[in-house]
């Protein structure tokens, strides 16, 4: 593609910062930077229209692990390092509701429910560590964050109890992003779409940036790519992809919250009188490690059949529709952000919790600058 003089001078000349990812990580990471340098030339690239990955495909939980998930966490992590990616969570969703206010992103506060299937170990012991948790995030909360509740929703096929925490919300996914673009060019950063980097070089002066549609030259380089990561990077970072359906409207619809099944690997909520339900990755990971957006026959079938058979067992209903995400995850939940060289740095593998710590990641990111 040809490039006017005015183009190149206007949007790929004298480059301090370019921003590859225009998702929660990438935008945050830009306005971090606008913070701290406010003469700096700022260019965030996306491949897509919209945010590819998952920031605008997300199911939009402003959540923090869910009890089986805290419980799975500390089999792979310390007790501490477990509590910190939890303070991280919810420190990260003060952030986003603080700088772009809960109006602008439709914040709930339902609260968050964990249903569990016929695992009856797994619900056992979950039933049985609520004490113990509770006093592990106590420093975090200040107050006891699970308690059990009853099955007023008519779900069915679960076991008797809920676990319920009153710190869980909702967001409206669209609304985030959109108050968050607005914010980035309130700012006079420079977004521009359907722009691919394919691949850079670091140079001793400046990083040369290769594209689908042009190469420029950036004082550094912040990947913020997420799931995409591995097409730039040779980090421990590998896209995950989640499948999402969500439903035509159903009258009197009285759920209300953000649910977690099977360790969080499904997942539901209400919006707008719809019901949104996603998961199924791991009924075949291998599958599921992939860059490219879709749906598969096994997933799509499941998550029908936990519509018909748990969560609205007496309701006719309709799907509307199904997308995907591309998340990224790795050997760890910790996120990486860290310096590759000099002028080039990271912020990735945000395993699943985009929502919760991309703000705050985003101003990591920026920080390394």
């Amino acid at each position: 593609m040809e490039m006017s003089y005015w183009e190149k001078q206007t949007w790929f000349s004298n480059i301090d910062f370019t921003v590859i990812g225009s998702g929660i990580v990438g935008l945050n990471c830009a306005l971090g930077l606008r913070a701290r340098f406010p003469k700096a030339k700022i260019v965030v690239v996306e491949r897509g229209i919209l945010p590819q990955g998952a920031s605008t495909k997300n199911a939009g939980f402003a959540c923090f692990g869910s009890m089986s998930e805290i419980l799975d966490d500390l089999n792979h992590h310390t007790t501490a390092e477990v509590c910190k990616l939890v303070e991280k969570r919810y420190k990260g969703l003060k952030l986003l509701r603080e700088r772009l206010s809960d109006k602008a992103i439709g914040y709930k506060a339902y609260g968050g429910y964990e249903l569990f299937s016929e695992n009856e170990a797994l619900y056992q012991t979950c039933m049985a560590k609520v004490p113990e948790i509770n006093s592990l995030l106590k420093p975090v909360f200040k107050t006891p964050v699970f308690r059990l509740k009853a099955n007023t929703n008519g779900f069915q096929n679960i076991q008797e109890k809920i676990i319920y925490n009153a710190f869980e919300g909702q967001i409206d996914t669209g609304k985030m992003m959109q108050a968050l673009l607005k914010k980035a060019h309130s700012e006079e950063i420079l977004i521009l779409n359907n722009i691919e980097v394919l691949a850079f070089q670091e140079q001793p002066d400046c990083v040369h940036v290769q594209t689908s549609i042009i190469d420029f030259k950036t004082a550094k380089l912040f990947v913020a790519t997420n799931g995409f990561a591995a097409k730039l990077i040779a980090e421990d970072v590998k896209p995950a992809r989640a499948q999402v359906l969500i439903t035509k409207p159903i009258k009197n619809l009285r759920i209300k919250g953000t649910f977690h099944l099977d360790k969080g690997y499904y997942y539901f909520r209400n919006i707008n009188n719809r019901i949104l339900l996603g998961g199924g990755r791991n009924l075949d990971f291998k599958t599921e490690e992939t860059f490219d957006f879709g749906q598969t026959d096994v997933v799509k079938t499941t998550l029908k059949q936990l519509l018909k058979t748990v969560i609205l067992p007496d309701t006719p209903v309709e799907v509307a529709y199904f997308w995907s995400g591309i998340m990224g995850v790795g050997a760890t939940k910790k996120a990486l952000v860290k310096p590759l060289s000099d002028r080039v740095f990271c912020g990735v593998r945000l395993g699943g919790m985009g929502v919760a710590i991309g703000s705050q990641i985003g101003e990591e990111l920026a920080s390394l600058a």
